[in-house]
């Protein structure tokens, strides 16, 4: 029986971070599953943790606000330490279907990957696709990442991804920052993992706002296409 922990980044969810926890806890119930989770407030200034405390939901508080990036990092840090098998990043703000958690594993199980990314763009699984903004801004990552790594991602943002045993240890030792999905595909592909991306559905935030908001930002965009194109030439083991 492999060990699965969902990791669910939150930065102020109280809108959303109780039912995000209720929904997994309700579905292990109803398909006998053991996912466990943990979420990682992310130096919330709402009621996040107030709600975590309240309802005991297992929670890592950090003090400073880290960023996306650094949340997920913490998450990892705690299942390498506590010896998952396959950990899967998990959104607190209710966007990601739990009943596809499965999905993303099954080839990380059967040996097929080293790495899942969930997708809404491969396939039509997911009726909810994103702003038309924001999918222009993915079609040119997705270019950028094919020029620096030769792997086709379509979903290029999507944080509904799972890591098998080697990956954990790789992201808990060291995690970028700074637009955190493009460069870890490219990180992971160049150092010679395979990658997958599975359709799943993906759900329209329901509160709250989402943490990105500047794909209209030119200068966003030639941040991270260049990022990308730096984590491509670096040299790997």
């Amino acid at each position: 029986m492999n060990k699965v922990l969902l990791i669910i980044p939150a930065y102020n969810e109280e809108e959303n971070i109780e039912r995000t926890c209720e929904e997994i806890k309700e579905y292990n119930k109803e398909h006998h599953t053991n996912y466990d989770f943990i979420v990682i407030n992310d130096g919330s200034t709402d009621k996040t943790e107030k709600i975590l405390k309240e309802k005991k939901y297992p929670h890592i508080n950090l003090v400073y606000n880290l960023g996306i990036g650094g949340a997920v990092q913490t998450g990892y840090k705690y299942a390498l330490k506590n010896d998952y098998d396959i950990a899967v990043q998990f959104d607190g703000d209710g966007q990601h279907d739990i009943n596809y958690v499965e999905k993303i594993i099954r080839p990380i199980i059967n040996n097929e990957a080293d790495f899942v990314v969930g997708s809404r763009f491969i396939d039509n699984t997911s009726e909810f696709k994103t702003s038309k903004a924001r999918r222009t801004g993915i079609k040119i990552l997705s270019f950028f990442i094919k020029l620096a790594c030769g792997f086709k991602e379509y979903d290029t943002t999507s944080g509904f991804r799972a890591s098998n045993k080697d990956i954990i240890k790789m992201f808990a030792i060291e995690y970028p920052i700074e637009y955190p999905e493009p460069i870890t595909i490219v990180e992971i592909v160049k150092s010679k993992y395979k990658v997958l991306e599975v359709g799943v559905n993906m759900k329209e935030r329901i509160g709250g706002s989402s943490s990105i908001h500047t794909w209209k930002d030119a200068y966003y965009m030639i941040n991270v296409c260049l990022s990308i194109l730096i984590a491509g030439i670096r040299r790997y083991k």
